[in-house]
């Protein structure tokens, strides 16, 4: 006797399904992840010998970079998927990307200018490498709005895709500036930038490890499980749009 396969639709539903307990255990184990780095911070890394202990606010700073990054990056898939098959669950990563990359890249500025005041003594300067990471949290903004401004579903998604494959220019750009621009005066905490700003950090007990703890739980751990969370929102929120709109055709 042949085995009965599920339908296609029955089959999404149980994958969804096993997601769904699954994610409750990925995101405890994210928390508790997330305390002990944020725990390594304050009492396991020692004190930078130059700045003190406002160099400890560069591990949330250099993090939330990078889970920027990540989420852009997600975006960017949903896009070239969605182009490609017209699935709506890809756009609705690309979605999902941006907005927890969005958050990420403010908290990315504002912990930048933190750590400048006393550093640099000024909250904000025209400095290359801030100016692109400006340049880049507005150039994702103007995604959501682009999404706003669009009725059409099908347009939206296919204009949304295009966007945000092209948005990460942005991302690469930022990334690399302190090394191709000579006048930068950010630092560069992994390899040397053209200002030779890598001085700006001493090698203090705990700081390397403290940093790669950091960048891999928030990279792994916590970036997957926000945009997670905020698919499985969206898909919540579609099905009510779907269920009121059966209801006004009754």
């Amino acid at each position: 006797m042949s085995a009965v396969h599920p339908l296609p639709a029955e089959s999404d539903k149980l994958k969804n399904d096993s997601r769904s307990r699954i994610l409750p255990i990925y995101t405890v184990v994210t928390v508790v992840l997330a305390l002990v780095t944020i725990i390594m911070w304050l009492f396991y890394a020692g004190t930078d010998v130059q700045q003190g202990n406002i160099q400890r606010i560069f591990y949330l700073h250099m993090s939330s970079f990078f889970c920027a990054f990540l989420a852009f990056g997600a975006t960017v898939l949903g896009g070239v998927q969605y182009l490609r098959t017209r699935d709506p669950k890809w756009d609705t990563l690309a979605l999902a990307g941006v907005e927890v990359g969005v958050i990420f890249a403010f908290i990315n500025l504002a912990t930048g200018s933190i750590w400048a005041r006393p550093i640099w003594n000024t909250w904000w300067t025209w400095d290359p490498r801030l100016t692109s990471a400006a340049v880049m949290v507005l150039t994702y903004i103007a995604y959501l709005m682009l999404r706003r401004g669009i009725e059409n579903v099908e347009t939206r998604r296919r204009f949304a895709s295009i966007y945000g494959i092209l948005a990460i220019t942005t991302v690469i750009f930022t990334l690399i500036v302190i090394r191709i621009r000579p006048d930068t005066i950010h630092p560069a905490v992994i390899g040397p930038s053209a200002a030779n700003a890598s001085g700006e950090f001493e090698v203090t007990a705990g700081i390397g490890a403290t940093l790669g703890a950091t960048l891999f739980v928030w990279t792994v751990f916590v970036t997957p499980t926000l945009i997670n969370w905020r698919i499985r929102l969206e898909n919540a929120t579609q099905r009510l749009e779907q269920l009121k709109a059966q209801y006004m055709e009754k």
